[in-house]
This record gives C-alpha cells, structure tokens and sequence, in this order.
C-alpha cells in the first residue's frame, strides 16, 4: 500500500487483504498549513450510530407508498434540525446498530493529517479486522480511539 497526493496516480484496485494499492492523502504542503482537528491515528469499528430521536411505525400511507423500501420505522427531527424532518429506517439498519466488530486500526501518519487538515476529505476508511472499507462521517462506522468522536465529523 502506497500514499499519493496526486490523484491522477491513485490505484484504487483492492490487494489481497482488502486495502487498496494506494491512498489519497492531502499534499506536505497542505497538510503543513495546520489542523482542524487532533491528529489522530487510531480508530475503533463501533459500527453505525441509531436513532437519535424517538421511531414510530409507519402510517398506512407510508407503509403503502414506501412498501418496496423495506421501512419499518420512522424517525421524526424536531424543528431545530429543519429543513431535514426525518428519516426512515429498515430493520437491517436498526439490526446493526451498534454492531461494529470492536477493533482498533492504526493508520499511517500522512493519513492522520488529513483528517486532522479535513475530516470530510474521506467517505470511508478500512477496518483491519473486518478487511473492508465502511463510511466515516456523522453515521459512519468508526470512532477515534478513546474518544466518542465520530471519524470524518
């Protein structure tokens, strides 16, 4: 596995033990102007977050209208999270929460300070244990270690 700033030689073709060839990661350069957030190099698979707000069954309407999604809950946002009002849920989703395998991976340096210089940069990162990459972000699968801070938040 190989770290590249420049996109154009980015290969994204998976190795044998799931990670890819090579990863983007922000220039020296870029990196060096300063972080958002603590450089970090240890995450933990937690697994997706659940429900923030209390789930109510589907209406019969939305039962009938949504009836090829596989929802089964309903999770209505108050006014302050306007002008999102809500999101379905299926069971699949409501089965994982929580769910991640529990271990911890450690990355290389120039990764950290990417995300430590822009924790959005990534859409995913890669569970060591379960040789796959899962989404980051505010319903990502992983956590900084020893922290409850999502990873890409």
């Amino acid at each position: 596995m190989t770290l590249v700033d420049d996109r154009s030689k980015l290969d994204e073709t998976l190795l044998p033990n799931g990670q890819q060839k090579s990863y983007l990661v922000l220039s020296a350069e870029e990196r060096a102007k300063g972080f958002v957030r603590s450089v970090r190099c240890s995450y933990r698979h937690v697994g997706r977050p659940g429900p923030r707000y209390p789930l109510s069954d589907l209406t019969a309407e939305q039962s009938e209208r949504y009836s090829e999604t596989g929802y089964v809950k309903y999770e209505a946002y108050p006014e302050s999270e306007s002008p999102r009002i809500g999101r379905y849920w299926t069971q699949p989703q409501l089965d994982a929460v929580g769910k991640g395998c529990g271990s911890v991976t450690t990355m290389a340096l120039a990764l950290s300070e990417t995300y430590a210089r822009n924790p959005q940069f990534y859409g995913a990162t890669f569970c060591s244990c379960c040789a796959k990459h899962l989404p980051v972000g505010t319903d990502g699968e992983f956590v900084w270690e020893g922290t409850d801070e999502r990873v890409g938040t």
